[in-house]
């Protein structure tokens, strides 16, 4: 007689999941491998018409979505996203938290469209606020929307997309963004663990998306370089699947004993 197979499932059946940068990369893969799962999906960014076309995908897959436009800097949108989520769906179980800017483009194709200088003093102001302002206030800012939701339901998991850069990148402000979301995870997982809400980061490297590599085309070949690759002990850089499974695992009940955690999804880059 077969012995029976105790591990909880990834599986996401009767789940709710808001996806913030959803339109496109890593934020799509995850709301197709979530919808996969069985989870229904909210997906946000400030880019409407890529969301519409995320949700339909979505919907194809016989899930329900919701598109929301949403510029997650901003309190009264970040409220606007929750509050919808909460109309349509009655709960949020799961958010992701993965818009992001950086200093060329950002995660629905616009960016501050120009790079840091090359030393840290030298670095503008103007450079520093829409860094900060989306890539950490506006991962604060979804949490404690969701957060509060999570806490009334006594359930829920948060993931951050932080990255590589937050633990060994340069000293830019990208960087120091990321570094902030790493420090914010430990302190809500400490705060909401009471509360059965579990709160962890993922800190991809360089990753195969449009925003990422795809609309730096100069620089696809350095990232494909074979000294390039040397790097990387798989031989490749991430793929957005890699990180929405990564991603899967964590929002789904075989991580509930995983909180306060940076999981880093790198191809080996940090090894």
């Amino acid at each position: 007689m077969p012995i029976p197979f105790s591990v909880p499932s990834l599986a996401l059946p009767g789940k709710v999941a808001i996806i913030t940068g959803g339109g496109t990369g890593m934020g799509r893969s995850m709301a197709l491998e979530f919808a996969k799962a069985g989870a229904d999906i909210v997906v946000a960014s400030r880019t409407v018409a890529n969301l519409e076309q995320v949700a339909a995908e979505v919907r194809a897959l016989g899930r329900r979505a919701l598109a929301i436009q949403t510029d997650v800097s901003r309190k009264t949108d970040v409220d606007r996203m929750v509050a919808g989520t909460m109309k349509a769906f009655g709960q949020v179980d799961v958010l992701v938290n993965n818009a992001g800017l950086g200093s060329g483009i950002g995660e629905d194709g616009r960016g501050l469209g120009h790079r840091d200088p090359p030393w840290l003093i030298d670095i503008p102001e103007d450079n520093w606020d829409p860094i900060i302002a989306v890539n950490l206030k506006g991962v604060y800012l979804c949490c404690a929307a969701a957060g509060r939701i999570m806490v009334a339901q006594r359930r829920g998991s948060m993931i951050n997309i932080s990255s590589r850069a937050g633990a060994a990148g340069a000293a830019r402000p990208y960087s120091a963004a990321k570094a902030g979301v790493n420090r914010l995870t430990a302190g809500l997982a400490r705060e909401l663990g009471p509360y059965n809400v579990r709160v962890n980061a993922i800190a991809p490297a360089y990753t195969r998306t449009e925003v990422g590599v795809m609309q730096r085309p100069s620089e696809v070949a350095a990232y494909d370089a074979p000294e390039t690759l040397a790097r990387y002990p798989l031989g490749r850089i991430a793929e957005p699947i890699d990180i929405a499974c990564a991603a899967l695992f964590l929002a789904s009940d075989a991580a509930n004993g995983i909180t306060g955690q940076v999981l880093n999804v790198d191809c080996g880059a940090s090894a």
